[in-house]
C-alpha cells in the first residue's frame, strides 16, 4: 500500500466554501453535487474516455506532482495517482469531495484533495509540475482571475491540459433531455449563454484570449471527439439524476418523475447501440505552458 504524503494543505473537515456571486458553490452543494456523488460509477464509466488522454502529459514527467482542477469525485486524480504521480484535487463540492477521500483512502492513493474554490484557494509557493482538469474549468467566474491564480501554483516549466465542451450543436447529446423534456417541465431554466457552465469555452478564441491575459504561454487549442456511453439500463438514473432535467426533478414526486423519464426516453434512441447509450463527446484539448 502506497502512504500518502504530506501536503502544504492537509485534509480539513470537508466544509463547502462560502457562497459568494458566482452560485456554482450553491449548485454544487446542492442536488448537482448529491447527484454526481450517488451517480459517480455511471459518470466515470461514461467519462472514461477522457482519463487518457488527459494523463497523455504524465509520460514526460514521471512522478509529477499534479493538481486535478474541478476534481470532482476523483476519477482523474486516482487514475494519475496510480500513474505514479503525486496528486491533489480541489473541488467546491464538498460531497464529491468527501467522496474522493474515502476513494483515496480505500485505494491508499497517493492522492490528497480540498474542498475549495480553486480560483481563490492559497495553494502556497509554486510547486505543481501539472494542472489537470476533466470539463472542470468552466465554472469560474472570472476566468482570467482564475487561470492567473492557477499559473501561480506552477513551477517554472510546468505545464496544464484540460478537456472542456464545444458548443451545444456539437453535442446534442448533452442537451437531448432538456429540449424533449421542455413541454412537460415549462420551468426549466434555460442555460445562460456567456456565464459560467457547461459550454461556457465553446469559443477557442475566446479561451485562448483568457488564457493569454492569464499569463499562460505556448496555448494550444485542438478538438477532439471522445466516444463515451454508459449501461442502456443506467438511462433512467441518468436521466432523473442530472443536468438540467434531473435538476429540475430533484424534488419532484416519484411518481412525476417517473412519468417525465418515461416520456423523454425515448429522444435518446439515435443514442441507443444494443444495451449501451452510446455518444461522441465534442471538446477542446487545450496545453498551455509555464
Amino acid at each position: 500500500m502506497t502512504v500518502p504524503i504530506s501536503y502544504d494543505f492537509e485534509p480539513e473537515p470537508t466544509v463547502a466554501p462560502p457562497l459568494d456571486a458566482n452560485d456554482q458553490t450553491a449548485l454544487w452543494n446542492g442536488a448537482a453535487g448529491r447527484a454526481w456523488v450517488e451517480t459517480q460509477a455511471l459518470l466515470d464509466a461514461m467519462f472514461a474516455a477522457f482519463v487518457p488522454v488527459l494523463l497523455e502529459p504524465l509520460a514526460q514527467r514521471p512522478g509529477a506532482d499534479v493538481l486535478d482542477v474541478g476534481c470532482g469525485t476523483g476519477a482523474l486524480a486516482l487514475a494519475a495517482a496510480r500513474a505514479g504521480a503525486v496528486c491533489a484535487g480541489v473541488d467546491v463540492s464538498a460531497p464529491m469531495i468527501e467522496l474522493a477521500r474515502a476513494r483515496a483512502a480505500s485505494e491508499g492513493a497517493n492522492a490528497r484533495f480540498v474542498c475549495a474554490d480553486a480560483q481563490r484557494y492559497d495553494f502556497g509557493a509554486a510547486r505543481y509540475d501539472l494542472i489537470l482538469s476533466r470539463l472542470g474549468v468552466m465554472f469560474f467566474d472570472d476566468p482570467v482571475a482564475a487561470f492567473a491564480h492557477l499559473r501561480g501554483a506552477v513551477r517554472e516549466g510546468g505545464a496544464m491540459r484540460f478537456l472542456a465542451w464545444r458548443g451545444a450543436a456539437e453535442n446534442p447529446f448533452m442537451t437531448t433531455a432538456e429540449r424533449a423534456a421542455a413541454p412537460l417541465l415549462p420551468e426549466l431554466p434555460l442555460r445562460r449563454p456567456g456565464g459560467p457552465g457547461q459550454f461556457a469555452f465553446a469559443d477557442a478564441r475566446q479561451v485562448r484570449e483568457i488564457l493569454q491575459q492569464a499569463g499562460w504561454r505556448a496555448v494550444d487549442i485542438r478538438p477532439v471527439e471522445l466516444e463515451c456511453g454508459f449501461a442502456a439500463c443506467e438511462l433512467p438514473a441518468y436521466l432523473s439524476r442530472l443536468g438540467p432535467v434531473g435538476l429540475a426533478l430533484a424534488g419532484a414526486d416519484p411518481a412525476d418523475r417517473a412519468r417525465v423519464v418515461e416520456a423523454i426516453a425515448p429522444a435518446f434512441a439515435p443514442f441507443r447501440r444494443g444495451d449501451e447509450i452510446r455518444f461522441s463527446a465534442a471538446c477542446w484539448r487545450v496545453d498551455a505552458s509555464v
